[in-house]
């Protein structure tokens, strides 16, 4: 009896010693990051998004435990650097800090596009900015009631600035003069937020919508003047620029956000463990304090959420832009 008992032992044993050993690498594998992890922003340094990677990149580094670099591939709109991370071996070492622009909008403004930044894995929510509409001193309206009033009577010798043709400071201005009863405005596209706001100031046009942190210090100065807030409640760090809804233009939220995203088949366990990085550095006292004294918002949330707004976001300018036929250049 003490055969078969000493044979189904060593069968048992034989079946755990295997099972043992196909699991062995997977058990033995570090855990997602062992070396460092490139964050590649679409734009060159000194935009929004350059700046929402590096306000995180210290944070993110203490929560990864791992180096965080940031690789600047400016040009198309941001769709150079989109594409190369939908490119990119799905490891978690190469990601995305990508905005609406080429993520949301592009799609619509650049048919002839290769690729589907919807295929991007969302990861987190970084950084978000509601939009100021401002006017240059020289225009006498206040309210947006007097602004759609006064460009009415101007009868078209209404000018707008944007950063590009297709940008979200355009797809913007022109739901916002849908919204207003269609006053006839000449767009003037510009190669940046920059030289708009410089030709903004010398008065070579008369409104414009942007990021509050890029708007923040014209206003400030008195060389601009806001008009409204685009975000659902105003602004803590402008706390007397009227939102929309409080102006009179109703559904009008309309937030600038930059997000984290890996490319296609990211693994669930990097996705989660980024996450985790970017919320613990979006909730650093001193992270959170540099973000929201420009006017903006520390983001965080799931990465179901940002999935979320990419979608929301992508069928509600596609028809802005059918609507306007609005093409980037």
């Amino acid at each position: 009896m003490t055969i078969p008992l000493r044979g189904a032992l060593t069968r048992r044993t034989a079946l755990t010693l295997a099972g043992g050993a196909l699991a062995a690498p997977a058990l033995g594998q570090a855990p997602w990051p062992t070396r460092p992890v490139t964050l590649v922003v679409g734009f060159p340094p000194g935009g929004q998004t350059d700046f929402a990677a590096r306000v995180l990149q210290n944070g993110m580094q203490q929560a990864l435990g791992q180096p965080v670099v940031i690789d600047n591939r400016g040009g198309a709109g941001g769709n150079l650097g989109t594409e190369q991370v939908l490119r990119a071996r799905p490891d978690g070492y190469t990601l995305l800090v990508g905005n609406a622009n080429p993520i949301v909008i592009n799609p619509h403004t650049m048919p002839s596009m290769r690729f589907n930044p919807l295929d991007l894995d969302p990861i987190a929510m970084m950084l978000t900015s509601g939009l100021i509409f401002c006017l240059h001193p020289s225009v006498p309206a206040r309210t947006v009631t007097e602004f759609a009033a006064w460009a009415k009577e101007k009868k078209g010798d209404v000018d707008y600035g944007s950063a590009s043709s297709g940008s979200l400071s355009h797809v913007t201005m022109e739901l916002f003069r849908s919204r207003i009863g269609g006053p006839e405005m000449t767009h003037v596209p510009y190669r940046g937020s920059g030289p708009a706001m410089q030709d903004f100031i010398a008065g070579r046009f008369q409104i414009m919508a942007d990021g509050a942190s890029v708007v923040a210090p014209f206003v400030q100065a008195n060389q601009l003047r806001a008009l409204m807030a685009t975000t659902a409640q105003r602004i803590p760090a402008f706390p007397d620029i009227p939102t929309a809804t409080e102006s009179g233009v109703q559904d009008f939220v309309v937030l600038a956000w930059i997000g984290l995203f890996g490319p296609k088949g990211t693994p669930p366990e990097v996705i989660r463990r980024a996450n985790a990085a970017v919320n613990q550095a979006c909730q650093d006292p001193a992270i959170r304090q540099n973000i929201t004294s420009r006017g903006d918002e520390p983001g965080g949330g799931t990465p179901e959420a940002l999935g979320e707004i990419m979608r929301r976001d992508h069928a509600r300018w596609g028809e802005v832009v059918r609507a306007n036929n609005i093409r980037a250049e």
